[in-house]
């Protein structure tokens, strides 16, 4: 089909039992926690043996907490609303003591778009002796996409109260198996080399999201 450029999902997981935060593209991601990281992890294994057998440039983008209108139900701000709403209570995990790198679905649709039109070239300074995925002698590469700022889960959920003008009935619970307590992202490599950078503050991407949930399931606060 003669593909002129790959581009494809990873995540942010993929960076499982580190602790050392911002977390970058040449950091380990040997140690995976739970099964979907290993997935995306060899995704981007084989999307590197692609292009160094067929020479397909590749690019894989490690997503960071994607919010956002139109997203999938069960994930966090769609059921955190649903339930506020609805008086029920929400679940919180590891008892609120969670931060993460939330990034606006524009601003992702915005990296995706970059990278479409950035191939990745071949590093003829590889070093063979001590490799890292994060480079190669073929043309692939992968990016941290984010919003490069960390935010705590308690002030995620408070934005979502006060916007809605309703305070949460929470429940409390131990931490998920294979969940990792902390994300941020490092944005330095995908703003150099394609101009990435998050423009969404999660306090405007939530009042964008919540201002769709209320339109979309016609709902009036």
């Amino acid at each position: 089909y003669k593909v002129k450029h790959f581009v494809y999902a990873s995540t942010s997981s993929v960076y499982g039992a580190l602790k050392k935060i911002p977390f970058r593209e040449n950091y380990s991601t040997d140690h995976p926690i739970q099964l979907y990281a290993a997935t995306k992890k060899s995704n981007e294994l084989m999307a590197h043996a692609y292009s160094h057998i067929y020479k397909i440039p590749t690019t894989g983008l490690r997503f960071f907490t994607v919010y956002g209108p139109w997203g999938r139900p069960d994930m966090a701000l769609f059921k955190f609303t649903k339930n506020i709403l609805s008086g029920k209570k929400i679940e919180i995990f590891n008892y609120g003591k969670h931060s993460r790198d939330f990034t606006y679905i524009d601003d992702i649709v915005q990296g995706i778009i970059k990278s479409m039109n950035s191939l990745p070239k071949i590093n003829k300074k590889f070093n063979f002796k001590n490799p890292r995925l994060s480079e190669s002698s073929a043309p692939f590469t992968v990016y941290n996409i984010g919003n490069g700022k960390k935010v705590k889960l308690m002030k995620y959920i408070s934005e979502i109260e006060n916007y809605l003008n309703k305070k949460a009935k929470k429940k409390y619970l131990q931490m998920q198996r294979g969940d990792i307590r902390d994300t941020h992202s490092n944005l330095e490599k995908i703003h150099k080399n394609i101009g990435y950078r998050s423009t969404t503050a999660v306090k405007e991407g939530i009042k964008k999201f919540l201002d769709w949930y209320l339109q979309y399931y016609k709902i009036n606060k």
